[in-house]
């Protein structure tokens, strides 16, 4: 995982100054389809390193990041592609410091009083080499903050998603992160087990599954019906076909040299 510094010192967040103990981790995705870090990141002159960071996020030419005062959102970092097209995270408050992220929820409580929150900034929710190293990224992430407070990711409610949160009654109504991670065959139990092997040293094979033929990318989704009327791919039952990305492509493959029918 890359981790950059970029602390939103002008946000009315930070200006705030109030701290948490924190006592779980919030994972947000934007809702926006800009997967780019320097959308919601820049450095203000006073930043440390600030032509580093210019360099390494690339310039916010319509001046709508989030390092200004009069927002009423901020959050402990972000997950995105920098400037080269890589994907890295950009810590962007103090681990302690309370964010302005998960609104108030049902029961008039507020996670904003005990999560660490971040946000991965959406796509257009179609790719999966950029679902798969943003995804890994927010394990990599969440799996230091649990080690550094302590945490343990499988305990009930230490680490959710925003809509967690709202079912929870601790978080305004927002649908993320399941608006984007099943697409990809994935849910915050995978996260949370991901987290795990995480911070136990264990390699993630990274590899993207589809639930359904619905799930499946427009680019592979002929070949995999094909797969299907034929009887070759059954799945899991249930409409569920569970159906990796290696796969799809040895089937898109396998259509091109007409062995599909």
């Amino acid at each position: 995982m890359k981790l950059l510094q970029c602390i939103l010192t002008e946000n009315d967040c930070y200006q705030a100054g109030r701290t948490i103990r924190p006592k779980g981790v919030m994972v947000h995705s934007t809702g926006a389809n800009n997967p780019n870090l320097r959308r919601y990141v820049q450095p203000v002159p006073s930043t440390p390193n600030r032509e580093e960071l210019l360099s390494a996020l690339g310039t916010n030419p319509n001046a709508n990041h989030w390092n200004r005062p009069s927002l009423d959102v901020c959050v402990h970092g972000f997950i995105g592609r920098l400037a080269d097209g890589s994907v890295a995270a950009a810590q962007t408050l103090p681990w302690d410091r309370r964010g302005w992220h998960a609104g108030t929820g049902t029961s008039g409580k507020s996670a904003n009083d005990t999560y660490i929150s971040f946000e991965i900034c959406e796509d257009g929710l179609d790719d999966p080499d950029y679902f798969k190293q943003a995804y890994q990224t927010a394990v990599e992430l969440t799996a230091m903050l649990c080690r550094d407070y302590g945490l343990d990711p499988l305990a009930d409610g230490t680490v959710i998603c925003h809509q967690d949160g709202y079912r929870r009654g601790v978080a305004s109504n927002h649908g993320d992160i399941y608006n984007w991670f099943p697409r990809f065959g994935y849910d915050m139990n995978d996260f949370r087990a991901g987290v795990v092997r995480a911070m136990n040293g264990e390699e993630d094979d990274g590899m993207v599954y589809y639930k359904t033929l619905a799930d499946v990318p427009e680019y592979y989704r002929d070949a995999v019906a094909k797969a299907v009327d034929k009887g070759a791919l059954n799945g899991t039952g249930n409409g569920e076909l569970n159906v990796s990305e290696d796969l799809c492509r040895t089937l898109t493959v396998l259509d091109r040299l007409n062995q599909l029918g």
